[in-house]
């Protein structure tokens, strides 16, 4: 049984990693730091501090989860990990390929676990998606649409400050991106055109469409934005059939979920999933030695930041989609 520690108490700590700890089998939240103490207080642990360090300093924390905004996370990884903790950290886990490789290599130095919260990679659902795609079920894989388009954020939310590591490509575009690397079987795209929308000059993307290929002339068309539309779209067709995700694609949990197949065979029905406790008690296991337990590995979520600074890098360079014929 491990002890939790929680660096921030924002809104995914608190409706949904402190649940899953709470109902989980196994861990139990110890401990949870924030500025604000009395948002600390409401995701009910046993101890609350204020101060960061503080919880780092705790002996009794095994497993750190940090929640904190997009640029604070290498920091804080690294020095968790310097601290003998294991870390699940949101995802991006970093804001730069530079950044996970860094942090990779200090879980390698310390001999600390650390894992991206990548929640959606636990639900069962995804996991049968991959599994299809890596047995042939659907033949080889050519092309790929998914889309995310997200509620905008409040103002004054990170996500619409840039230097925090907000926007949409780092939030909804995150799933979109992983979705479609997970179709090539984790083969590194070329991204071959792009282009991002700001709510203002300086801020943060409001929107970003792009197109990656993959060698064997395969094509992923990707999109995104936090502009107020509330939509999650995946299809992946290969040579003998296709694969599609219903909406929610990326982010079933609380409803029911299904994977339809063309070529692959009957539709596949999920009910309801909590994929947070599923990811926790992964985690909590592997912490404690278990290696079945089932993880996100490094190294996709090293090619996932290699993807998202090639788009950026497209972006930076001035290029627009071509005009569709």
């Amino acid at each position: 049984m491990a002890n939790w520690g929680f660096l921030g108490a924002g809104s995914i700590a608190a409706s949904s990693l402190a649940p899953a700890v709470h109902t989980a089998d196994g861990p139990r939240l110890h401990a949870v730091a924030a500025t604000d103490a009395r948002r600390a207080r409401a995701l009910d642990p046993a101890r609350v501090y204020t101060r960061y360090e503080d919880l780092l300093d705790d002996p009794a924390v095994d497993i750190v989860y940090v929640a904190l905004h997009n640029s604070a996370h290498r920091p804080w990884v690294e020095r968790a990990l310097r601290a003998g903790k294991h870390v699940l950290c949101e995802k991006p886990l970093g804001l730069t390929a530079a950044e996970v490789t860094a942090m990779t290599a200090t879980a390698r130095a310390t001999g600390r676990l650390l894992v991206e919260a990548a929640w959606n990679r636990w639900h069962p659902r995804t996991r049968d998606l991959e599994s299809m795609i890596t047995s042939g079920a659907i033949g080889t894989v050519h092309t790929v649409t998914a889309r995310f388009d997200g509620l905008a954020p409040a103002p004054g939310n990170y996500r619409l400050d840039a230097a925090l590591g907000g926007g949409a490509l780092y939030d909804v575009g995150y799933y979109a991106v992983s979705a479609a690397l997970a179709a090539f079987a984790w083969r590194a795209p070329d991204v071959v055109r792009a282009e991002q929308e700001h709510w203002e000059p300086g801020s943060a993307d409001s929107a970003t469409r792009f197109l990656l290929t993959f060698p064997g002339r395969g094509m992923a068309e990707v999109g995104c934005s936090l502009t107020g539309g509330a939509s999650e779209t995946f299809t992946t067709t290969g040579t003998s059939g296709s694969l599609t995700l219903t909406p929610p694609a990326f982010c079933a949990g609380a409803a029911p979920s299904t994977l339809s197949t063309t070529g692959g065979g009957p539709p596949r029905h999920y009910p309801p999933q909590d994929p947070y406790r599923l990811m926790v008690e992964s985690v909590d296991s592997a912490a404690a030695g278990d290696t079945s337990a089932h993880l996100v590995p490094l190294a996709e979520s090293l090619l996932i930041a290699r993807t998202l600074d090639a788009v950026r890098s497209r972006v930076a360079s001035g290029d627009r989609p071509s005009p569709r014929r």
